[in-house]
């Protein structure tokens, strides 16, 4: 894109790009791979928290710290990478952190005992949590709004790819082998990706020729001191909140409480896997045809619905737990990508890198909060089965309803700008 995009994100040029060039295409392409893997390796922990807490002798709320440890480091190195983030090229951003991400899943492969392994997920944290912010500020910079909801469409069917081809293959590793394999595997996928960024990927550097604070503490303080960039932080703070609840105990949950089998794991994981896939774009283009904040409201209206169902279920069929999990997800994701797609509009382009290094770092830091409080309110029985999990639920319906809310001013505010009703 041109540097005019660079300074006009919200355009509304007669002459619009109706379509993606061919780079476009393989700039996608890689960015969702880039993602997958990232999402990989932290959603594998959700379903083999039913192998890892007996394999290495753990409770629920030992593995709760291991998943939260990932979040707080990630929070961490979002705030201190945030200030440097409009101060390089974006694609070496990319690899530095990408490489320091593999190597901490190689950590996570290697580790024997409990202390590894939660050292392990801090050093994936440290570095893993910081690309997804670098994502982005990429697509932000390369893609116009009236594009970015098929963009992110597209990026985002990298958390549906990590279970349809990620998660079931990772639990027949964990199956046949041991949990290990998993993340041998990632760390092979991640060389990879590290190749193809390296060469295949072009320079994005545009933002540079921008005027910016040569002082990377000021560049941060300006940023999150942003008046119009307050509601949107705390919009990305509430959504995550509620995913990190529900997540790394859904696999406990289905297997004590619901009462599926561990081996029908992956078939619940890759059926739903597969709708997301489809479900993704089609959610991104209705946020670019109907809006982003309607197409929102819908996804927060089914999200509500389905965890109220999903977090009081009793022992029911596999056909049941997979069509709750399938809902569920369609949910989550039309609440995602239009949010993401709307909250890229607010910052000013020569703080792109920056807000979204601590939108990330505020989203990883109450991901972990939400873990480490769902780990206070549910306890597992002898049986294993979990109590209170429908309590977690209530806290996600509250939350949903207050960013619902917090949404619409946030959408108010880029209308406003863009000179439109809705965007």
């Amino acid at each position: 894109m041109t540097e005019q995009t660079l300074a006009a994100p919200i355009d509304d040029q007669p002459d619009r790009q109706r379509g993606f060039s061919r780079y476009q295409v393989l700039l996608v392409a890689l960015l969702a791979f880039a993602q997958f893997t990232i999402i990989l390796d932290f959603i594998i922990m959700s379903p083999l928290g039913a192998i890892l807490m007996p394999s290495l002798d753990i409770t629920a709320g030992q593995f709760g710290v291991a998943v939260s440890a990932y979040a707080f480091s990630a929070g961490l190195s979002g705030i201190l990478a945030a200030g440097f983030a409009d101060r390089f090229d974006r694609k070496r951003l990319l690899l530095f952190f990408y490489v320091g991400f593999t190597l901490g899943t190689l950590l996570c492969a290697a580790a024997q005992t409990y202390h590894v392994l939660l050292l392990g997920r801090i050093v994936t944290g440290l570095f893993g949590g910081v690309i997804g912010s670098v994502v982005l500020a990429i697509v932000t910079d390369l893609f116009p709004l009236h594009l970015r909801g098929r963009v992110m469409g597209f990026v985002q069917t990298a958390f549906a790819a990590s279970q349809v081809l990620g998660v079931p293959a990772g639990l027949f590793l964990a199956n046949h082998w041991s949990w290990h394999a998993c993340f041998f595997a990632i760390v092979g996928l991640s060389i990879v990706t590290i190749a193809i960024i390296a060469f295949a990927m072009e320079p994005v550097d545009a933002h540079l020729k921008l005027k910016q604070d040569k002082n990377p503490f000021h560049h941060l303080v300006a940023t999150v001191g942003e008046p119009r960039y307050t509601l949107a932080f705390a919009v990305t703070t509430l959504l995550a909140t509620g995913g990190y609840m529900i997540m790394p105990y859904s696999s406990a949950f289905t297997v004590n409480n619901v009462g599926i089998d561990i081996v029908h794991l992956p078939t619940i994981y890759l059926v739903s896997g597969l709708f997301s896939i489809v479900t993704g774009p089609l959610v991104g283009r209705a946020s670019d045809a109907f809006g982003k904040y309607p197409t929102f409201v819908f996804g927060c209206a089914m999200t509500i619905v389905m965890v109220l169902i999903y977090t009081h279920l009793g022992h029911v069929s596999l056909a049941t737990a997979i069509a709750v999990n399938v809902l569920m997800f369609v949910g989550i994701f039309s609440r995602m990508i239009p949010s993401q797609a709307l909250i890229s509009a607010i910052p000013d382009p020569s703080q792109r890198g920056s807000f979204s290094a601590v939108s990330a770092s505020l989203q990883q830091l109450s991901g972990g909060l939400g873990s480490v409080l769902a780990a206070a309110i549910i306890s597992q029985q002898p049986d294993g089965s979990l109590l209170h999990f429908e309590r977690i639920g209530y806290v996600v319906v509250a939350t949903t309803l207050i960013t619902l809310v917090a949404m619409y001013f946030v959408q108010k505010s880029v209308a406003e700008r863009a000179g439109k009703s809705v965007v």
